[in-house]
Formats: structure tokens, C-alpha cells, sequence
């Protein structure tokens, strides 16, 4: 074999969101681009916000010397230090550089987290349904998935959650506004996690972290709030990234913050500013950490988003389909009408509509629409749909 058999196997089992996002790109090729209707991959349509675009341009202009020079492994103390400013400002809490580390998006945040604090065996409690990536996440690192299944609201189970913790949970991975649900989970939640994790902690004689995983963060629907998980524990890491908020998911920019009052925070620091090197990311890079260090508390443009998610929750339920509104992010979880949701998925797929079989993200017998995509999309895929679910059912 000239590759790896750890390789080959996870090719085999390789994300479907990837898989249908490719035969997205496969059909568009062939038909058109406007006549397929890919709901696969979160990858913003919009354009970052212009003042984004204007602050690129003078950085690019201004080409101060050294700006493109080697930096500290957690990237460049004036940027840091912005971050920490905002975190302070958000959560009340004392952040300073020390406690942020900029990294290449929140995939490279989470693949440093897991390098810094797994040993080979320990595992990784998460929520399902998950990002499916998580799986390769944790395992790059020789570290075991845990899965605890949520409700049918696929708000947090906290006796799931707890039993899914044990000896050698080192990470509770978290995920607020959830991919692929858009589940906000709400704080009297994170606050019986907490309760767990440090319950856990004195029990098993060693540190449990939560890591929050957030970038839909900012990304809210009818005046919910996302609770901030500084405030609740000490015990937390979060990975974040500007993919979504600024729409740069190309320019794979984002930072790990550890909570100021965290026990260790400075170990902890010290290993993941380690780890960023040695994954081979060796820092974010420096013409983006410059760009974003000002754009922190920026808002997203949400008038898309929200006029795509109420377009397909009435179209979709209208037709019969059972769907929890999303309260953040740009993703619907819609229960199949059939139990075999790859099956469905096929069926969607003959009306050049694509999706993700919700068995990618541990729950079976859903499908996730990303909706971040133009409105006219949205509206033209209806039909497609209600065809879809009379087919099943006739066959069913």
C-alpha cells in the first residue's frame, strides 16, 4: 500500500460534508452552477464587511519593514494583546497577551488545544450531534472520542454528558452555536457542566478542561444571547476564528484564549505556544493577524441569514418536514423522512439539491442545509424539496 492504513481509513471515512461538497463542485461543472442547489459547505457567500477590505489595502500599502518577519510562537504581542482587551471587556475577566495565542483558524486552535493537553489514551467527551471533523481532531493526537448524545432539542443531556466522563477524560469539547443543530446553549447548562468537570477533577485527581469551540459566536437569531463561558468556569479554553463573523474562511485566521484564573494557565500557555510550532502551523499569518486585531468587536451582517432560515423553516415546514429552528449559525438540522438519511440524501440529490446526511454528525436520521448562501437559492430549492419528501414517503 503506498500510503499509510491509518490513512486509507480515514479517507474511507472521510468527512461527508467534504464528500457532497465535491460532488457539488461535480455537478456544477456539468450543469451549471446556477442550477445546483449546494447546501453542503459553510463557506459564506457574502464579502467581508468593506472597512475589512480598506484596512487590507493600507496594511498592504504601508509595508512596514519587518512586518513580514518570524514572531513569537503565539503571535504578535500588539495583536494579542487587542484580543485580550476585548475578552477582558466581554467577560470581565483579567486577560492579557499571555492568555492568547493566535492561531490558523479554530481547526488549527483545536488541533493545538488537543496536541497541548492529550496524552495517548485520554479522551474527549463531545456532544452529539458534532462537528464531524472533531473525530480527526482528537485523533491526530492519539486521543479517544467520548460521544454523548444530546436531547431532541439537541440542547445539552447532562446525564449523558456525565456519564460519558470518566478516568480518562482530560477535554468536555463544546460547541455553542452548535454545527450542525445551531443549538445556543443556554447558561444554567454550562453551569451543570461545570459542576461536572469540577466535580470530575477532584475526583479523578487531575485537571478536566472545557474547550468551547465558537465561531458562530456572534452569529444569533431573535435577540438570543450566547452566554459568555468565561464567566461560568475557570476550567476553560475557547478556539475561535473570523471565518464566519468577518467572512475569511479562506484566510483560516482565528486564536486560542485560556481563562486568566485558570490553574496553570501559564503551563498551559507555554505548551500550546509550543505545539503551535511543532504542528507545523508556526503562527497564524502576520498580515492577518494584523488585519483582524481591530475588528474584534465587529458585528456580522445578518440580514441574509436571517431572511434564508426563515424562507426554509416555513417552506420546509409547510411541507411536512420537522425541523428545530436554529437560534445561531447558518445551518438547519431537519429530521429526514425516512430513517435512512443517506438515502434521502440521494433522493435530494436527484433534484440537484445537496446536503449533508446527518449520519456525518452522529444522528442519524437527519440532514444539514447550509444556508449561507444567496436568498434566490433558497427559494428555488423549495420545490425540490417537497418532491423529495413525496418520494420518499411513496416509497418508504
Amino acid at each position: 500500500m503506498p500510503i499509510s492504513a491509518k490513512m486509507a481509513g480515514m479517507m474511507e471515512r472521510s468527512s461527508w460534508i467534504r464528500r457532497m461538497f465535491e460532488e457539488g463542485e461535480r455537478l456544477a461543472a456539468e450543469l451549471g452552477r446556477e442550477n445546483v442547489f449546494d447546501f453542503t459547505l459553510g463557506n459564506p457567500a457574502g464579502e467581508p464587511p468593506g472597512v475589512v477590505g480598506e484596512e487590507l489595502a493600507r496594511l498592504v500599502n504601508e509595508n512596514k519593514p519587518g512586518s513580514h518577519r518570524y514572531m513569537q510562537n503565539a503571535g504578535l504581542p500588539e495583536v494579542r494583546q487587542k484580543v485580550a482587551e476585548h475578552l477582558a471587556l466581554e467577560s470581565g475577566e483579567p486577560f492579557a497577551l499571555q492568555n492568547v495565542i493566535m492561531t490558523v483558524g479554530a481547526g488549527g486552535a483545536l488541533n493545538v488545544i488537543m496536541k497541548a493537553l492529550l496524552d495517548p489514551g485520554d479522551e474527549v467527551a463531545v456532544l452529539a450531534p458534532y462537528f464531524a471533523e472533531y473525530l480527526f481532531y482528537v485523533d491526530n493526537h492519539q486521543g479517544v472520542v467520548s460521544v454523548a448524545q444530546t436531547d431532541g432539542d439537541f440542547q445539552i443531556d447532562i446525564g449523558a454528558l456525565e456519564r460519558a466522563i470518566g478516568v480518562k477524560t482530560r477535554v468536555v469539547l463544546l460547541n455553542s452555536p452548535n454545527n450542525p443543530t445551531g443549538a445556543v446553549y443556554p447558561e444554567s447548562s454550562l453551569r451543570a457542566v461545570a459542576k461536572i468537570v469540577d466535580d470530575k477533577s477532584v475526583k479523578y485527581g487531575r485537571p478536566v478542561y472545557i474547550v468551547m469551540d465558537e465561531p458562530y459566536r456572534k452569529l444569533t437569531y431573535e435577540n438570543v444571547i450566547v452566554p459568555n463561558i468565561f464567566r461560568v468556569s475557570n476550567r476553560v479554553i475557547t478556539a475561535t476564528s473570523h471565518s464566519k463573523d468577518l467572512n475569511l474562511p479562506g484566510e483560516r485566521i482565528g486564536h486560542i484564549a485560556i481563562h486568566p484564573r485558570m490553574e496553570s494557565a501559564g503551563r498551559v500557555f507555554d505548551a500550546m505556544a509550543m505545539a503551535n510550532r511543532i504542528l507545523g502551523f508556526v503562527n497564524a499569518p502576520a498580515l492577518f493577524q494584523r488585519l483582524v486585531a481591530g475588528f474584534q468587536g465587529v458585528a456580522p451582517q445578518m440580514d441574509v441569514y436571517t431572511e434564508n432560515r426563515r424562507i426554509l423553516l416555513e417552506g420546509l415546514t409547510s411541507t411536512g418536514y420537522k425541523v428545530t429552528a436554529p437560534m445561531g449559525g447558518f445551518y438547519i438540522f431537519a429530521r429526514s423522512p425516512i430513517d435512512d438519511d443517506v438515502a434521502f440524501a440521494g433522493i435530494l440529490k436527484k433534484r440537484n439539491i445537496l446536503v449533508v446526511p446527518g449520519v456525518g454528525f452522529g444522528r442519524k436520521g437527519h440532514f444539514r442545509i447550509a444556508f449561507c448562501c444567496e436568498t434566490e437559492k433558497c427559494r428555488r430549492a423549495l420545490p425540490g424539496f417537497k418532491t423529495a419528501m413525496q418520494e420518499a414517503l411513496a416509497g418508504a
